[in-house]
């Protein structure tokens, strides 16, 4: 039987000190899989000392924020006066709601930054809910098919990660050092997709080489792939997301008039976006796209 597969290839941009992100989600092929809204790929990168990632302080709203480590050391800050170090194989979980403020460095002894970057969308239920922030070094993990697998979120076969969700979603990191096939079952009712970090992978005899996201739809009970040795895949799935979400800069919103008194909150100073301790550099957002009146 074959299975729908859509091929997306991201957006690449340079952020400075050698570090290159690729962009998954969105895209203008998709904007969404379940509530997971936003994938940037960072790195496997290599930089000199005090090099790395130096993101200032910037704000989000109705979304939640999540860092997957898998090299490096990062520092992350915010308005809530949370300061927290995220290390390799550890996840980050920053609920904004109605509205959060936070920095992310490099630590100036780390020289490498490898990690996955995601925004999951909050239903509209909870979009003005009060922002908060998890930090969770301890994941599931199991051996299967010689593979290494992680739950990063949600539930999967009678296992649950830590991370607190607002809609049915999945994330599982994948590793397999010596290649060969590997099932996992899936739920019907959500939509997937695929990443490959490092390395390559075939899906229904169709290669996708790293960076190159596949899209699998809704529909299939079970992830049939062959990976290629040295192979790293990250699994994004959840239910369909009720309705699409408005995207700019770094907010996410149910209607323009949200976004934009957002950014007038932002630019304005008001303290629904709060300082953060021990930052000096604050960033500022391009024009709004659409009528302020």
């Amino acid at each position: 039987m074959s299975h729908f597969i859509e091929r997306i290839q991201p957006r690449a941009a340079d952020l400075g000190e050698g570090l290159l992100v690729r962009r998954a989600l969105p895209t203008r092929q998709r904007r969404m899989v379940g509530a997971w809204c936003f994938l940037d790929h960072a790195g496997p990168a290599d930089f000199a000392p005090g090099g790395g990632m130096h993101v200032g302080a910037h704000p989000h709203t109705a979304l939640q924020t999540f860092t997957w480590l898998i090299e490096g050391e990062v520092l992350h800050r915010d308005s809530l006066g949370n300061e927290q170090v995220i290390r390799p194989g550890q996840v980050n979980l920053m609920t904004a709601g109605r509205g959060i403020v936070h920095t992310e460095d490099s630590l100036p002894d780390a020289r490498r930054l490898h990690a996955a970057q995601l925004w999951i969308a909050l239903p509209p239920e909870q979009a003005d809910c009060p922002p908060a922030f998890e930090h969770h070094p301890v994941l599931p993990r199991w051996e299967q098919d010689d593979c290494s697998l992680t739950l990063l979120a949600g539930h999967h076969a009678g296992r649950q990660a830590p991370a607190t969700l607002y809609t049915p979603l999945v994330g599982i990191d994948i590793q397999s050092h010596a290649g060969g096939a590997l099932r996992l079952p899936l739920d019907p009712n959500f939509e997937y997709g695929l990443l490959p970090l490092e390395g390559s992978l075939e899906i229904d005899g169709e290669p996708f080489a790293s960076d190159e996201f596949a899209y699998l739809g809704q529909g299939r009970t079970e992830l049939a792939i062959q990976l290629a040795p040295g192979s790293r895949v990250l699994l994004l799935g959840g239910e369909p997301f009720g309705e699409p979400v408005l995207m700019w800069w770094n907010f996410v919103g149910h209607s323009k008039a949200a976004i934009i008194q957002a950014q007038r909150d932002w630019e304005a100073g008001d303290p629904r976006f709060g300082p953060v301790p021990g930052s000096t550099r604050r960033l500022s957002p391009p024009p709004l796209p659409w009528s302020v009146d």
